[in-house]
């Protein structure tokens, strides 16, 4: 029924407004999210590239996460002002009776019970629902400033920890997703289309089916604690000053958070640099002269001229391509190469778990398989990748020529 005098309100246009926030930051994390998360999927790839690269995607990603985090201190401090001025239920607050209602429901959903449980503001299910977003969003912000800031982390935690907060991050997003389309979506759109958090009115037929018990005080009129004037404006004195420092500490916080590290909003994008390498070029030493065959003379033959040129120093890039492969090396150009081009996502952040930053985790290879095989280029996974193209770091020609023709020399380090 859509009739306001047969409705009630439910939610107030402050608590849609941070619904409706939370609800656009969270859709904007998944879709940001998931890609980097399985970025060897021809729809992650798809879709990086819609968004013009990596750096967009994760740009997008982190301005959603500071979206979120405002949310989150908006939704604390609403928090401390009902609790504490209004003195509104703490309905919310899981409880033995949440326990008993969830059992019953089973039982009622397997045919061994006659009823379903009545239940009031919140039923047992929102309750779990809101909760387990609360633990989400907390391990979400703990594992996410690790990333974000991996070298404030390395000073007071073990390196491990970073590629640890990598694997609980991604986990927690695929479990959160799931969440959401399976329970949210079901409980709240499917089994029967709750429209208040979007009108913040419920009708009478529907507060009667899932919350007959605050219906029943709503009636009663003991839904809400009255609070008279002079009392609300004392706590409000006390509590708005309190209210103000914790939101100042909270979003000095959240500017900490963005602004630890430079590294934090952007790779750093490094040139290669140009080596002198030095190319002993020995040529064959002119042939002998070959005697002529009058027969009056003796033949004389001519000194061999055989002493090579001295030693030209060339640079790697004027003469890389007809450098011999031996003297291409990870030191003095691949490594240098895949950490400008690669170092994005497989450099600390080790996506797919392969990490180019060293060439010792270079030779480790990544969870889809090695990615350099000295001496074989066809079961060297970086080349095999990079062959197909549409790579979101893309090798050029000639880079990658240098590339095969170092593992076909064995992929020497130095």
């Amino acid at each position: 029924m859509s009739n306001k005098a047969n409705s009630y309100q439910r939610f107030p246009l402050w608590r849609r407004i941070e619904h409706l926030a939370m609800l656009l930051s969270f859709t904007t994390l998944a879709l940001t999210g998931l890609p980097q998360k399985f970025p060897d999927s021809r729809m992650s790839i798809g879709f990086v590239n819609t968004l013009g690269g990596i750096e967009n995607l994760r740009t997008i990603h982190h301005v959603a996460a500071i979206v979120l985090m405002l949310g989150t201190v908006w939704h604390l401090l609403v928090f401390g002002y009902l609790a504490y001025v209004r003195r509104t239920r703490l309905s919310m607050l899981p409880s033995l009776q949440d326990l008993k209602d969830g059992w019953q429901a089973l039982m009622y959903n397997l045919g061994f019970a006659k009823s379903f449980p009545q239940m009031g503001r919140y039923t047992f299910e929102e309750k779990m629902e809101y909760w387990a977003f609360v633990w989400g969003t907390l391990i979400m912000v703990i594992t996410g400033f690790m990333m974000w800031n991996p070298i404030s982390t390395a000073k007071f935690l073990p390196g491990e920890f970073i590629p640890a907060a990598k694997a609980a991050h991604g986990g927690e997003a695929v479990l959160a997703v799931l969440a959401i389309i399976i329970w949210h979506m079901y409980g709240v759109h499917v089994k029967r289309f709750n429209r208040s958090m979007f009108t913040g009115r419920m009708s009478e037929e529907d507060m009667l089916h899932e919350h007959p018990l605050e219906l029943a005080d709503i009636k009663a009129g003991i839904a809400e604690r009255p609070v008279d004037a002079a009392t609300l404006n004392k706590r409000q004195r006390a509590y708005l000053p309190v209210a103000a420092v914790a939101a100042i500490l909270l979003l000095g916080g959240i500017y900490s958070f963005v602004n630890a590290e430079d590294t934090a909003l952007k790779t750093i994008q490094r040139q290669a640099p140009t080596l002198q390498i030095f190319v002993p070029f020995t040529p064959t030493p002119a042939p002998t002269q070959t005697p002529t065959l009058e027969p009056t003379l003796t033949p004389t033959p001519v000194p061999p001229t055989d002493t090579p040129p001295p030693t030209q120093p060339v640079t790697e890039s004027a003469t890389s391509a007809a450098a011999p492969a031996s003297n291409v090396t990870w030191d003095n150009a691949i490594g240098a190469t895949l950490q400008d081009k690669c170092g994005a996502c497989h450099g600390t952040a080790a996506t797919a778990g392969l990490n180019l930053s060293t060439y010792a985790d270079a030779l480790k290879g990544g969870s889809s398989g090695p990615a350099i095989v000295p001496g074989d280029v066809e079961n060297s996974l970086l080349v095999t990748k990079q062959q197909a193209g549409g790579h979101p770091s893309q090798l050029s020609a000639d880079e990658l020529a240098i590339v095969i023709g170092w593992i076909n020399a064995g992929a020497p380090e130095k």
